[in-house]
């Protein structure tokens, strides 16, 4: 799915002083890739703006909701900057973003390892392992007749047991990381 197809990431901004007098005032707030933080900021104090009434003044918010983040889980007090990075991030890159931001990566470091680390995809790690033999010509050096012996699901294994690669499953398909 390309990044026109995949449906923004968007938080439930909630004016927090009415709901915890039992009032329900808030909205959706949709994250495009090219949301800024100055953006988002914008858009709660407006809310905020719109929560107020007569001598009642909003002025705290808490994110009570949030879609489309592929399961990564934002804190209901996180910061602006890193909701807007991580949505842009996800927005970009969908479920596989979303996976590898919560392997601990920031988003700075997840777009990292997607740029130097990405080794490929498969519907397997076994599939994508016989592709990579192939495309790198190790395939090529071992004789036609002795290829069938060849089991590709073990030898990926080893590759992950040996900590030589990370495997992600993402979009029904393993993304496959080397680890330097």
């Amino acid at each position: 799915m390309n990044e026109k197809e995949r449906p923004a990431p968007r938080i439930y901004v909630a004016d927090l002083a009415a709901y915890n007098a039992a009032e329900l005032r808030g909205e959706w707030i949709e994250l495009t890739p090219d949301t800024t933080v100055e953006d988002l900021q914008q858009a709660i104090r407006a809310l905020l703006e719109r929560c107020s009434r007569g001598e009642y003044v909003a002025e705290e918010y808490a994110i009570h909701d949030y879609e489309n983040f592929h399961g990564y889980e934002l804190d209901e007090y996180e910061h602006p900057e890193t909701v807007v990075k991580v949505a842009a991030f996800i927005a970009e890159h969908g479920e596989l973003g979303a996976k590898l931001v919560n392997q601990s990566y920031d988003v700075d470091e997840a777009r990292g390892v997607l740029e130097d680390q990405y080794a490929g995809c498969g519907d397997s790690l076994a599939d994508w392992a016989s592709e990579f033999l192939e495309d790198s010509g190790q395939l090529a050096e071992i004789p036609e007749r002795w290829r069938t012996y060849i089991d590709f699901e073990q030898y990926a294994n080893d590759l992950e047991l040996g900590g030589d690669v990370f495997a992600i499953e993402a979009e029904g398909k393993v993304h496959v990381f080397w680890t330097r």
